[in-house]
């Protein structure tokens, strides 16, 4: 396995797609922007996966399916939300193939078979779900309707990267239902905080909450909350929204139900995700020119263990002791692995598990045992320890502690570096130029503004902060009075 990758300073986004690639996690497809995730690549989304399954059981949340197609009656019923997505939408039209007589083999659309109404494949799951909800709810003694659901959604994007913005991907889509405005608004912040405590605390990836823009938010959303990131080379990352959509979709299809006093009302909603857009954050806050770095709550193996030997006796005696330190690993919580492969010699075996971000790499040899040592690796400084094997289980349950902590306090003092406040337009446009990450400025409120601020210079808001402080200022573009800074930044 090569790890010869270009460096993320002569180019960020070459290197990333190299290290996609070269460290197992993904490829391309046959299908044009559509990826297969390959076992490694899947290994860390499944961990995503079952801690924030966790955290949203631990909230009260079950988890459902629904269809991937939506007749296209309902995607229509909000308008917004249908205006919103119908540029992605892929439609299914027709049911059936059938042999073309002209052309032996190959088959073509039978006409015959076109749908009575058409179907669009999911962009996100609002429609379905709300038609089918008018059926479960009739009175607050319904409600609160808390679901998730795990699932791929299709949106037909032109430019495609792995991870980052695919034709087809993976997310959880929570959809819950209330008897009340405020207990909406409460679960929607609830759930952007999950996904806030789910960055640092797993991904080791600090991020800003906050809430969007009227022109940012998500269509048929009152209000969006959000998470964002910074990568690396200064680009902000979105990594998680969450949205309190209101009575909308409830006006939409109609969904109603008897309160406690008597009267009808419409239910108020939320919806909020995250997808494998993650996987592409988890690389570009942590890896470097070598390759991944993962933090070890997250890593499918924490440790790996290489055996050296010249022969099948030390490999035998090697062999022995290591599958001791495993067992004694696997006691603890320890997730590892013994890599005994006898087809690759230990240089390939400690370029790979480098390449592939595995957090402590355990080397063992015949001087090893006589010395009751082995050689310990970390991966995130890439320095290198002797440790008595007595000492071994609480070095390594220490250390995989220190090296998630040390991760998230790294890219955390990188953000820190990379929030600039400016107070005019030229000064915003030199630090986009030179120094990157976010600038914090003041901003008079109008779309106008933010639109000509995206045309001008690409950097977009990325939000308002949550508790931010309010104070008077002059918007950074049009000099008009400002009660707020925002975030601005350009953006994955």
């Amino acid at each position: 396995m090569s790890k010869n990758l270009t460096s993320r300073a002569e180019d960020y986004s070459k290197w990333y797609n190299e290290l996609v690639v070269k460290a197992d996690l993904a490829e391309s497809s046959a299908v044009r922007g559509c990826m297969v995730i390959k076992p490694y690549g899947y290994a860390i989304w499944e961990k995503m996966q079952a801690e924030l399954d966790r955290m949203f059981k631990e909230t009260g949340h079950q988890n459902a399916y629904f269809p991937l197609f939506v007749p296209k009656s309902l995607f229509e019923a909000e308008e917004k939300n249908a205006e919103g997505f119908a540029k992605e939408c892929a439609v299914v039209t027709h049911y059936r193939l059938q042999n073309d007589p002209d052309n032996e083999g190959k088959l073509r659309v039978d006409p015959e078979a076109k749908l009575e109404e058409e179907l669009v494949v999911r962009p996100t799951s609002e429609a379905i779900i709300w038609s089918t909800y008018k059926g479960w709810i009739q009175s607050y003694r319904d409600l609160p309707i808390l679901i998730n659901q795990w699932a791929n959604v299709v949106r037909w994007e032109m430019r495609t990267r792995l991870f980052l913005r695919t034709a087809e991907f993976l997310w959880q889509e929570g959809h819950t239902a209330h008897a009340t405005k405020d207990e909406a608004i409460i679960e929607a912040e609830l759930m952007n905080n999950v996904y806030a405590e789910f960055a640092e605390n797993f991904m080791a990836m600090p991020v800003i909450k906050g809430v969007k823009t009227e022109s940012e938010r998500f269509a048929g959303a009152v209000e969006t909350y959000c998470i964002e990131a910074l990568m690396q080379d200064g680009k902000a990352l979105q990594a998680g929204t969450s949205h309190f959509l209101g009575q909308n979709f409830a006006k939409a299809f109609d969904v109603k139900f008897t309160n406690n006093e008597g009267k009808l009302d419409h239910v108020w909603a939320t919806s909020w995700g995250v997808s494998t857009r993650l996987m592409g954050a988890l690389i570009m806050t942590h890896s470097d020119d070598k390759g991944l770095v993962l933090p070890p709550n997250l890593a499918p193996f924490q440790v790996v263990i290489v055996p050296i030997y010249r022969n099948d006796e030390q490999f035998e005696a090697v062999s022995e002791k290591a599958e001791s330190i495993l067992k004694e690993l696997k006691v603890l919580g320890v997730s590892c692995k013994f890599d005994k492969r006898t087809t690759h010699r230990p240089g390939a075996k400690f370029a790979q598990h480098e390449l592939q971000g595995v957090p402590l790499r355990i080397a063992i040899g015949p001087k090893d045992l006589e010395n009751n040592t082995v050689e310990l690796a970390r991966r995130d400084t890439l320095t290198k320890s002797i440790v008595e094997i007595k000492d071994i289980s609480v070095t390594i349950k220490n250390l995989l502690i220190q090296i998630q902590e040390e991760l998230f306090t790294k890219a955390l003092d990188f953000r820190n570096e990379h929030v600039t406040e400016v107070d005019n337009f030229d000064d915003f446009k030199k630090v986009l130029k030179t120094k990157t990450g976010f600038i914090s400025a003041f901003w008079d409120g109008s779309s106008e503004t933010e639109q000509k601020i995206k045309e001008l210079t690409k950097a977009t808001i990325r939000c308002i902060p949550m508790n931010n402080k309010m104070e008077e200022g002059k918007c950074v573009y049009s000099g008009q009075k400002a009660t707020q800074r925002v975030l601005f930044a350009k953006a994955y």
